[in-house]
């Protein structure tokens, strides 16, 4: 997404698109443009996340598009509409979906209420559909399989060792791919005997994690190889130009980058299962928990900021069934 910001126009008159091309809507602009503004700072002064931002745009840009179609106005929406709204979505879409759309909504009006833009929220007291989650679904990898992914990548060039220490930082950190491919060389940093990595999460909060040895390790030989040590400032996961594997640019990765290396390295391996740039970290925290870690120390180690959601990547009762169900012998 860019930084780009809309133009809220005059009713009747095309709105500038938003980032991603996303409008603002007529029914806001028609609304005036105390409205409209409000409707721009909800995007750009409320939400820092540039994925949330675009997953509620898109959820706020589907609602007023289906409020104007039914020809209503914004100060004329009621609880009946939006629970309307909401009974159509889960036609078409599951209920996290469902469920994230409604959140959207809700948050926005909650803005416009406050920016006395209309006087009550409308999806206030709409409920949406239920969905529990206890275990997650991201691809893990066992000991064994993940040994043979980080075994099967050779460490001949510079980009197989840039490789191996994206995996084993996702791995050993917990590390969002986000956070991983924020950081920069000075981000390594010695803490006593050991060594320390500094993670750049969501919402620009600072985390710091001390680094397995492993980890270490691999970040080690990698950095010495690329010969960046001394470029404290510069990205760490760098791209290699054209492919090339024994040269790095000073531009970092993306997370499709990360994606197509991993599943490249995977199909190398031997590896089917559709893993993808979450599965390390899911990997980790379930080693972690498989090992005897306490729930609450991986929580804090993940940056989570609630127990429920490091459970989620708790899949050691999955493997205890297994290991159950095994002991039926014929």
């Amino acid at each position: 997404m860019t930084d780009q910001l809309p133009v809220i126009v005059r009713p009747g008159t095309l709105a500038t698109p938003m980032p991603d091309t996303h409008l603002v809507p007529a029914l806001i602009a028609n609304a005036g443009d105390q409205a409209g503004w409000r409707y721009v700072e909800f995007f750009t002064a409320n939400i820092n996340n540039d994925h949330t931002r675009r997953a509620y745009a898109r959820a706020c840009h589907g609602f007023f598009g289906w409020c104007e179609h039914r020809g209503l106005t914004l100060r004329v929406i009621r609880p009946v509409h939006a629970a309307a709204w909401v009974k159509e979505l889960q036609e078409k879409h599951g209920a996290p979906g469902v469920k994230q759309q409604l959140a959207a909504v809700r948050m926005l009006f909650d803005w416009l209420v406050i920016g006395q833009v209309v006087p009550m929220n409308p999806a206030a007291a709409v409920r949406g559909p239920k969905h529990v989650v206890k275990t997650g679904k991201t691809p893990v990898l066992d000991a064994a399989e993940w040994r043979r992914l980080i075994n099967s990548i050779p460490t001949d060039t510079v980009r197989d060792l840039r490789d191996r220490a994206l995996i084993a930082t996702l791995t050993y950190s917990f590390a969002r791919i986000t956070a991983a491919l924020r950081m920069k060389v000075e981000d390594l940093r010695p803490q006593g005997a050991g060594w320390q990595i500094q993670l750049h999460e969501k919402g620009g909060k600072q985390h710091a994690m001390p680094c397995h040895h492993a980890l270490a390790e691999a970040l080690h030989t990698y950095i010495d190889a690329a010969d960046i040590s001394e470029d404290r400032k510069g990205l760490l996961f760098r791209t290699s130009p054209r492919h090339t594997a024994t040269v790095l640019t000073d531009q970092s990765m993306t997370q499709a980058d990360a994606w197509r290396m991993i599943r490249r390295r995977a199909v190398a391996a031997g590896i089917m299962a559709p893993i993808g740039n979450h599965t390390f970290r899911a990997t980790g925290i379930t080693a972690y928990l498989s090992n005897g870690g306490a729930l609450e120390h991986a929580q804090s180690m993940a940056a989570h900021e609630s127990p429920r959601t490091t459970k989620l990547y708790d899949r050691t009762k999955e493997r205890l069934t297994q290991d159950e169900v095994e002991r039926i012998r014929l």
